[in-house]
Formats: C-alpha cells, sequence, structure tokens
C-alpha cells in the first residue's frame, strides 16, 4: 500500500517561507543595515526574505 502524499517526511518539504522569526527578523535588518542597537525588538518594521 502506497503512503499518501501529505503524510512525506519534513525533509521532502523545501518551501522557502514567507514568514520571519523575530531573531531572523534582526538578523536581516543587520545585513542590511537599517538595524540599531538602541532599537526596540518589539515594533521591527516589515521584512521581506531575500530570495
Amino acid at each position: 500500500m502506497s503512503q499518501h502524499r501529505s503524510l512525506k517526511g519534513a525533509s521532502t518539504i523545501a518551501a522557502k517561507r514567507n514568514v520571519l522569526k523575530r531573531f531572523e527578523r534582526v538578523e536581516l535588518l543587520k545585513k542590511r543595515g537599517q538595524w540599531k542597537e538602541t532599537s526596540k525588538v518589539i515594533g521591527l518594521p516589515k521584512t521581506k526574505p531575500d530570495l
């Protein structure tokens, strides 16, 4: 009996996420030069992940 395609392992899922976690957004802003050390972690600007 074959396995349903929705039950396959997570290793086969390679889609790029379009929502970043807070620490990922801070790292991205630092890399782009838009982060200041005095900036607050709450209320970050929206960021799109690099392609």
